[in-house]
């Protein structure tokens, strides 16, 4: 079938949807579903993650087709899958960013003098902005290992690898670190 004819059938399952056939609706998420898995797992890299974005991105999709004007399906489609995505991310940063928020109110609050509470903040602010300049791979190990104080264990079942996979990770990106980073440089 060519291009031609599968925007024919994309057309005429879209209608049917708009009139409230849920069937219809069915066969586009059977006919797209590795699209956009593929496409938001390009973004996540994690597959559960990716199989949630996915659901909720069907979800946009059919609450939003009511607005789709033959622009190309596949494309509106991935594009839905893409920006979702995407959105996730800057969610997962942004919870990674208040609780480090939280880990800087917390050691701010326990400090005795205003003298070590500015060191010690500066320092963080420091650390993270350290963080940020590792290799992405490294900086989720590092971030999920020191700062949210997971277990190789829990990472790993985050990850959907396995426990060695993390303990190399890691050990990589102390490395890394190592050769990149001197003492002086937190100083």
């Amino acid at each position: 079938m060519g291009k031609e004819g599968r925007e024919d059938l994309d057309q005429a399952l879209i209608e049917k949807v708009k009139q409230g056939d849920e069937h219809a609706f069915r066969l586009i998420i059977e006919k797209y579903r590795n699209l956009v898995f593929h496409s938001v797992y390009g973004i996540l890299r994690n597959q559960k993650d990716a199989e949630d974005a996915s659901q909720e991105v069907f979800l946009k999709i059919y609450l939003s087709l009511p607005d789709y004007e033959n622009q190309g399906f596949k494309t509106w489609i991935s594009r839905i899958a893409v920006n979702h995505a995407i959105d996730m991310k800057r969610k997962a940063y942004r919870k990674r960013e208040e609780a480090s928020e939280d880990f800087l109110i917390d050691l701010k609050e326990s400090t005795e003098n205003i003298e070590n509470q500015i060191i010690k903040k500066e320092m963080k602010q420091l650390v993270f902005r350290r963080i940020d300049e590792l290799p992405q791979n490294y900086r989720d190990v590092i971030y999920g290992y020191y700062i949210e104080e997971k277990s190789y264990q829990q990472m790993a079942e985050e990850q959907n690898v396995k426990k060695e996979t993390i303990a190399t990770k890691l050990h990589r990106a102390r490395l890394w670190m190592k050769k990149h980073w001197k003492e002086s440089d937190f100083s």
